[in-house]
């Protein structure tokens, strides 16, 4: 608020100095109050536009905070699977709804032959977290062979607790899979 009403004040007085103008919000009661040059500014004075500029300027910061706490909470994820929804196909890209932001499948993390419908729920991998101006991008996959360990790792127990371990896979989506396992525990066959 304190950077969207100096922002403002910048604009109706025709300057881009930022140390003319102070503004500071006085926390527990929500007063505002501004100056320029150690002069104490009434804030009604400020016009429609300057009040726009304000209103701008809010908007375009809680949508930064918003997209860095999305981005902060999604980018140790990568390499984990997420259930979401599936939205749209915009082409033959996938987009998914994972809750606060969507997901995206190109054509080439998909499984060649499988048929998706809007509203329907679908596990993938999270292959990449990217930041980019506009939003934060997660770019998912279902034909990744990393998709498969994780699948493993989560539904069969002696995988998870690293009773047995997978020492390699191999896997043409769609088609086949093929895994090598050994065990660590001689009383558990692999």
């Amino acid at each position: 608020i304190e950077q969207a009403i100096a922002s403002a004040l910048r604009k109706q007085h025709n300057t881009e100095d930022t140390t003319e103008f102070k503004v500071t919000l006085e926390r527990g009661t929500g007063d505002i109050r501004a100056w320029r040059n150690d002069v104490e500014l009434p804030l009604s004075s400020l016009g429609r536009i300057a009040a726009q500029t304000a209103k701008q300027v809010m908007i375009q910061l809680i949508r930064q905070d918003e997209r860095g706490s999305i981005y902060e909470e999604y980018k140790d994820r990568v390499g984990t699977i997420v259930t979401g929804t599936i939205a749209r196909f915009e082409g033959g890209t996938m987009i998914v709804n994972l809750g606060r932001v969507e997901g995206i499948m190109p054509r080439s993390e998909q499984i060649p032959g499988e048929q998706h419908e809007v509203g329907e729920r679908i596990q993938a991998l999270i292959m990449e977290v990217r930041d980019t101006p506009s939003a934060v991008k997660i770019i998912l996959s279902r034909s990744h062979p990393e998709l498969i360990r994780r699948l493993f790792e989560r539904e069969v127990p002696e995988v998870g607790e690293r009773t047995i371990e997978i020492k390699a896979l191999a896997r043409e989506p769609g088609h086949r899979t093929k895994i090598a396992v050994s065990s660590i525990d001689s009383k558990v066959d692999a």
